[in-house]
């Protein structure tokens, strides 16, 4: 399982709101919530499901939460 309390140096908290990364979900059918990095990648800027693993990169402060565009640690 993903860590959802990462540290409050991670790139990605100066670039998107706070109350974004609280709401964020996946948008796979579980709707799990996202957490900022990567497995063994912390400090990438992408979102992990916290159920599913599904990778998001965040391109330009935009989440692209997009199914066809995810990718899985293993890729």
């Amino acid at each position: 399982m993903v860590n959802r309390e990462p540290s409050s140096a991670h790139p990605l908290r100066g670039v998107l709101d706070p109350v974004l990364l609280e709401v964020l979900a996946c948008p796979a059918p579980d709707h799990a919530p996202l957490s900022l990095g990567e497995p063994g990648r912390p400090d990438a800027l992408s979102l992990t499901c916290t159920e599913c693993g599904r990778i998001y990169d965040v391109r330009d402060g935009i989440p692209v939460l997009l199914l066809d565009e995810a990718r899985h640690a293993d890729d």
